[in-house]
């Protein structure tokens, strides 16, 4: 099995985001599947599965929401930019719509999924939060001094940030900030996992560190060493309820306290001869990364 784990910081808890596997004959032999060989002669299939399908979805919200709502990267969502005019009896929606059309004919004209909200029903404050919680990266402003400026303020979801800005030329400075946040959303997601990526070469490091929401990177005797997997599954258990004073876990929960084995990176730490596996002692053949997972 190949996979790819993702980290999500606000519960310390790895989660597949694709797979591929290996899946030999077993299914092949189970169902009878079989294929004629280049000699005419039936045999059983050789059979892989690869995923890479809505979970990673699932996965996107839960790394980059917040407490407001979806936080969407540029790429992959569906409306990049809103234009919110800040109707007023000063600044009614016929004086509005001229100047928000030409910020949505430039923005459109240079690739960029964006909606001008027209909406009289409901006031600015209102639709700030409906495109907050939707995840649209970048929400355009428009009151009555922006159109005497010719200018417009633009708001960034994933941070917050505010600026004025000159509407001349605001399709390719549109572009530009789209990349600049999608560069930041993934530095800031990047940064989160790998701060909580740490080595541990002694078990009494082990469960501290999953309480600390990080993933665990030790010496390891190997996949095949089933038995012991289970026994870092049973201790790593019995040591998180014991530091948190609980007896024993809901029968019914999804999210277990016990560690599990994630993967064994692509790229390995230098592992010194004769370092011992974390869990039964024996000599380390790679390092692996434990954690709790979904």
């Amino acid at each position: 099995t190949t996979t790819v784990e993702a980290y999500i910081a606000g519960s310390g808890r790895a989660i597949q985001g694709a797979t591929s596997h290996d899946l030999g004959q077993n299914f092949g032999k189970m169902f009878e599947i079989k294929f004629q060989n280049e000699k005419g002669v039936s045999e059983i299939a050789w059979q892989t599965s690869w995923g890479l399908t809505t979970r990673t979805i699932g996965v996107m919200v839960m790394v980059h929401g917040d407490d407001t709502g979806l936080v969407l990267p540029p790429r992959i969502a569906p409306l990049q930019v809103v234009i919110v005019p800040i109707y007023s009896k000063k600044f009614t929606a016929e004086q509005a719509e001229p100047y928000c059309q030409g910020i949505l004919q430039e923005l459109t004209a240079s690739g960029i999924r964006c909606k001008f909200d027209d909406r009289t029903l409901y006031n600015p404050g209102w639709k700030y939060n409906h495109w907050e919680q939707k995840g649209v990266p970048v929400r355009i402003e428009v009151g009555p001094r922006d159109v005497e400026n010719k200018c417009a303020r633009m708001v960034i979801r994933h941070n917050g940030d505010k600026q004025d800005v000159k509407i001349d030329g605001i399709g390719s400075l549109m572009k530009e900030t789209l990349d600049t946040i999608q560069n930041d959303m993934f530095t800031k997601a990047k940064q989160a996992r790998d701060s909580h990526v740490v080595q541990v070469t002694e078990w009494k490091d082990f469960v501290p560190n999953l309480e600390k929401h990080n993933l665990v990177l030790v010496p390891w005797c190997g996949g095949q060493e089933m038995e012991w997997e289970e026994k870092a599954k049973e201790l790593s258990r019995e040591e998180s309820l014991k530091m948190r004073g609980e007896e024993a876990e809901d029968e019914q929960t999804s999210t277990s306290v016990a560690a599990k084995t994630l993967c064994i990176p692509f790229d390995q730490p230098d592992l010194p001869a004769g370092t011992k596996c974390i869990i039964s002692g024996k000599d380390a053949t790679c390092w692996c990364l434990w954690g709790r997972s979904y």
